[in-house]
This record gives C-alpha cells, sequence and structure tokens, in this order.
C-alpha cells in the first residue's frame, strides 16, 4: 500500500483539527528545512548529519522564515491562517507527529512552544520606524542639515 503524500495527510489533520490553514503546514515543512540547512550552515564543525531541532530552535527557524518570505506582511499571513502566537506553532508540529510526518525525541514535548516569543515583538516591531529620543527634534534625530 503506498503511503499517502504529505497534502493528503495535511487533508486529514485538518478534518481532525480545523484550527489551522493547509498553508501553515506547509509553511512549518518548509521553515523546519530551512532551519535545519541554517543549523548546519552555522555549526561547521558537524559531519553535516541531520540532528534533532528542539521546539525554540524551530520557532526561531520559523520566524526567521516568515519574516524573509513575507516581510512586514508575516504576522498577517500568519494570522490568516489561524497561527497567532508560537504555542499554534507547537499544535501544528504535534499534530504532524501525531501522523508520523516529524519525528519527536522523549524529551520533546508541546509545551516547549508556549510564549517563546510574542508575535508583535516578533513580525511588527522589525518594521516599525525608529523612535528619536525624546526631546529631539526630526532634523536632529536624522542629521538632516
Amino acid at each position: 500500500m503506498p503511503q499517502p503524500d504529505f497534502s493528503d495527510i495535511v487533508a486529514l489533520i485538518c478534518k481532525e483539527d480545523p484550527r489551522f490553514d493547509r498553508r501553515a503546514y506547509d509553511f512549518v515543512r518548509l521553515g523546519l528545512d530551512h532551519t535545519v540547512k541554517e543549523i548546519r550552515r552555522k555549526d561547521a564543525t558537524r559531519t553535516g548529519a541531520a540532528r534533532h531541532v528542539n521546539g525554540p530552535e524551530l520557532l526561531d527557524g520559523l520566524r526567521v522564515y516568515a519574516l524573509d518570505q513575507y516581510g512586514p506582511l508575516a504576522k498577517t499571513v500568519l494570522n490568516a491562517w489561524g497561527v497567532k502566537r508560537c504555542r499554534d506553532f507547537g499544535d501544528i508540529v504535534f499534530n504532524l507527529i501525531e501522523h508520523n510526518v516529524f519525528s519527536k525525541t522523549d524529551n520533546d514535548r508541546p509545551e516547549d512552544f508556549a510564549d517563546v516569543f510574542d508575535f508583535d515583538e516578533a513580525f511588527v516591531r522589525p518594521f516599525q520606524p525608529a523612535r528619536r529620543p525624546r526631546g529631539t527634534s526630526a532634523t536632529e534625530a536624522f542629521g538632516a542639515a
């Protein structure tokens, strides 16, 4: 019997748990791939063998990947897919684990994804204009002549 492909599994998950759009699952899968590549790139001393990515590492990778893919619209896109906080990413990951798409270690828990970062701080603040110091004019703050 052939193994169901990712799209079929996500369709099944979305029937069982309709909180998240199918695109959120695609994003998490691609974000995991991105995170693993970045970890390998940064850790040049490793032999290239894949290693397990823990919850906070994955969340950081998903944050970076979302900013890279969607820029200032990252939070809007994620929210449209039903992803409004870090814990939602954890729920997606554990839905994929339950369907044997992702694996976990004995130490991995859904709680690993709780409150790792604030979505406004992660996805909105990087695109807000810098605040000038109190008491300075725009000319003084930005060095205009």
